[in-house]
C-alpha cells in the first residue's frame, strides 16, 4: 500500500492495489483471436464505453432467453422495418425469445410492405424532397418508401377489414392477429413480424394505433362504410390494455427488450403502476409485478428529459422495475439500433445454438395465446 501526501491539504491518502481490491481488469480487443460474432461481442464487454455496454447487453438478453420463467416483451419504435431489421425481430419471435410485441403503427405498416414482397430503396441525396413528393417517394432519412407500396398495403387491409364482423370490437392485437393470419395463408414464402407473431401466438400491440398508415386505412374503411350505409367498425384501445395486463399477470417473471423508446416503451412499462393502482385505489387482489430484466438500445441522452432516454434507475422510482439489489438485471446501450441490434442478437443466437428455441418460452407463448 503506497502512501502519498497532498501538498497544502495536509491529507495523506492510501493508494489501493487494484488486484487486492478485486477490480475487474479490462482486456485489449485482439481481433486475431476472434472467430465469431459472439467472440467479438464477448471481447467488447471487456473493453470500455459503448463497446462494453453492447457486450453486457448481450448477457442480459441471454439471461432473459434462458430464464424458463421469463416472459419477454419487445417494444419497437423508430423506422426499424424501413431500415431492414424486421427479420431479426421475426427470428426472435420464431426462436421463442420474444413473447409479446408492443410497437408503433408505422413500424408494423412498413413491415407489412416488406412481408408482402415489396421493397424499400436507397435515397439519392441529389434529388430534392419536393421532387420526391411529385414522384411518389416518401423519405425516411436515407431510405425511400414508394407511395405505391402503401397503396398496396391498403388493398391488403381492405380485404381484411371487409371480412370483419362489425359486432366485434376491434383493437390492435386482434387486427394484427388477423393480418398475420392473412399473410400466413397468402404469402407462404415471405417472412415478416406479423406472420411470425401469428404462427407463434405472440400478441402484437400498437398503443397509438391511429398514428399510422394502418390506422388511416381503418379510418378510410369506416368512411366508406358510412357512405354505403353500413355499420362502422368500433375500435377500443382499452381492449389492448386489458389483454396486455392480463397476459403479464399470468407470468412468473417479466423482461422487456426496448428498441428506441416513445409510446411503445412507456405503454409497456406502465403495466406495473397500472396493477399497483388497481390494488391500492380499487382494492383488487392482484399481485404487484414489475419487470425483472430490462434491455434497451437507444442513443437518446437522459438530459433531454424524454422517456426514450430515461434510464431504468429512474423507472424504478415509478414501480416499473425490480431494483438490482432485489435481483433486477439491466442493460442499456447508447447506440443506433441498426448497429446494436444485429450484433447483440447474433451473439445471443450463437450462444443458444443453431435452430434451438430458448428453454421454456415456446410453451409460455402457447399458454398466453389461449386466454
Amino acid at each position: 500500500m503506497k502512501h502519498e501526501k497532498h501538498e497544502g491539504a495536509g491529507i495523506e491518502r492510501k493508494l489501493h492495489n487494484a488486484i487486492e481490491d478485486k477490480l475487474i481488469p479490462l482486456e485489449p480487443l485482439d481481433l486475431g483471436k476472434i472467430r465469431s460474432i459472439d467472440g467479438l461481442v464477448r471481447a467488447m464487454s471487456k473493453t470500455a464505453f459503448t463497446g462494453r455496454q453492447l457486450g453486457e447487453a448481450a448477457d442480459v438478453l441471454e439471461a432473459m432467453a434462458r430464464d424458463q420463467d421469463c416472459f419477454v416483451v419487445m417494444t419497437l419504435a423508430g423506422a426499424m422495418t424501413v431500415a431492414k431489421q424486421g427479420l431479426i425481430i421475426s427470428e426472435l419471435i420464431d426462436r421463442g425469445i420474444v413473447n409479446a410485441i408492443v410497437s408503433t403503427g408505422a413500424l408494423m405498416a412498413h413491415g407489412l410492405v416488406e412481408a408482402t414482397g415489396r421493397s424499400h430503396f436507397r435515397y439519392n441525396p441529389d434529388v430534392p424532397d419536393t421532387e420526391l413528393y411529385e414522384q411518389g417517394y416518401n423519405r425516411v432519412y436515407d431510405t425511400l418508401e414508394p407511395e405505391q407500396n402503401l397503396d398496396d398495403v391498403q388493398e391488403v387491409m381492405a380485404h381484411i377489414l371487409e371480412g370483419w364482423d362489425h359486432n366485434e370490437i376491434m383493437c390492435s392485437y386482434k387486427l394484427n392477429h388477423a393480418i398475420g393470419a392473412h399473410l400466413a395463408k397468402r404469402d407462404k414464402d415471405q417472412r415478416g413480424i406479423l406472420r411470425s407473431a401469428y404462427e407463434k401466438g405472440v400478441p402484437v400491440f400498437v398503443p397509438a394505433f391511429t398514428d399510422s398508415e394502418l390506422g388511416l386505412d381503418v379510418a378510410l374503411s369506416n368512411r366508406l362504410r358510412e357512405s354505403t350505409g353500413r355499420h362502422r367498425l368500433r375500435f377500443d384501445p382499452f381492449e389492448d390494455l386489458e389483454h396486455f395486463a392480463a397476459t403479464l399477470l399470468r407470468q412468473k417473471r417479466l423482461g422487456i427488450f426496448t428498441i428506441g423508446g416513445g409510446v411503445p416503451r412507456n405503454w409497456s412499462q406502465q403495466f406495473g403502476p397500472f396493477i399497483e393502482l388497481r390494488h391500492r385505489r380499487m382494492g383488487e387482489n392482484v399481485p404487484l409485478k414489475r419487470y425483472h430484466y430490462g434491455l434497451r438500445i437507444c442513443p437518446e441522452p437522459v438530459y433531454w428529459g424524454g422517456l426514450s432516454g430515461s434510464p431504468y434507475s429512474e423507472a424504478i422510482s415509478w414501480g416499473k422495475f425490480v431494483p438490482p439489489a432485489e435481483g433486477g438485471m439491466f442493460g442499456e446501450v447508447f447506440v443506433d439500433a441498426t448497429v446494436g441490434l444485429p450484433l447483440i442478437v447474433a451473439a445471443v443466437l450463437e450462444r443458444l445454438g443453431p435452430n434451438k428455441s430458448s428453454n421454456g418460452n415456446a410453451s409460455k407463448v402457447k399458454k398466453s395465446a389461449k386466454k
